[in-house]
């Protein structure tokens, strides 16, 4: 009688079964249902915005501009608190999106646009510049480090929603230097027919760009379980600077030409 109890409840008879009841279940599954999960939650607390923690979101956004390393040391902190290194809280998502309107006024009184024109400008930004160039960003790089950067592909891998935090987070020192000190420099100095002009748009570009390599770098490289992720920092900012050294010798004054790109497409 007592070896058919033990026999009964030893963790080896039987492996779990689905929530179906007809199979067991594989890890894969398990993950699968935990991602969705957590994003049926991420996309509920977009309605309540007194759930949000805005004041932790700023934290992390003047983080992200003086010491971004800070920023990813909390990631690891949620990975042991809550099993997950993407956000749970839309707060920074919807701050980020309230700085894009705020830069897109400006943007559309330096290039004069119509309050529909001001809409489609918005709609740009939002929708391509950083939702649909982001997604494309993430998922590249969510496929190569699963692919080839992982230390053992029985562990642990590389979360989407993480990959796009890392370019949330990316993106945000963009904003501020392209929509905000660019804006402000705009007509005074950058749009000109000089070199200097060029240079000085240029430099802009390159600091932007060039943040958005680093803080994407550290993102990627704060996950334990990835190795080389060097490759993710020097041969994109080397490929930057070329074109930075290109550009600047062909006069080639970038910020002028993705002005009158974004002319053109709102109007």
């Amino acid at each position: 009688m007592l070896s058919s109890v033990i026999t009964t409840h030893s963790p080896h008879s039987s492996p779990p079964t689905s929530p179906t009841g007809i199979g067991p279940t594989s890890p894969r599954t398990e993950a699968h249902m935990s991602a969705q999960a957590k994003r049926q939650k991420y996309l509920r607390r977009i309605l309540h915005f007194r759930q949000m923690d805005f004041e932790f979101a700023m934290w992390q956004m003047i983080y992200l501009l003086v010491a971004p390393q800070k920023v990813y040391r909390n990631f690891q902190y949620r990975k042991q608190t809550k099993n997950q290194f993407a956000r749970d809280d839309p707060a920074f998502l919807v701050l980020l999106s309230v700085c894009l309107c705020a830069s897109s006024v400006g943007f559309a009184f330096v290039l004069g646009l119509s309050f529909v024109g001001f809409l489609k400008f918005l709609l740009w930004v939002v929708c391509i510049d950083c939702i649909s160039v982001g997604l494309c960003i993430a998922t590249a790089l969510w496929f190569i480090t699963n692919r080839y950067l992982l230390i053992s592909h029985r562990g642990q891998d590389v979360e989407w929603g993480y990959a796009f935090d890392v370019h949330l987070n990316a993106f945000f020192p963009i904003l501020i230097i392209l929509h905000v000190f660019q804006l402000i420099l705009y007509m005074p100095i950058i749009n000109r027919d000089s070199f200097l002009s060029t240079f000085f748009g240029d430099t802009l570009w390159l600091i932007a760009i060039g943040y958005y390599i680093y803080i994407t770098f550290l993102g990627y490289s704060a996950l334990p379980f990835l190795k080389r992720t060097v490759v993710l920092l020097y041969p994109p900012c080397v490929t930057l600077f070329c074109l930075y050294v290109l550009s600047v010798i062909l006069n080639w004054n970038i910020s002028r030409t993705v002005m009158h790109f974004y002319r053109y497409r709102v109007n």
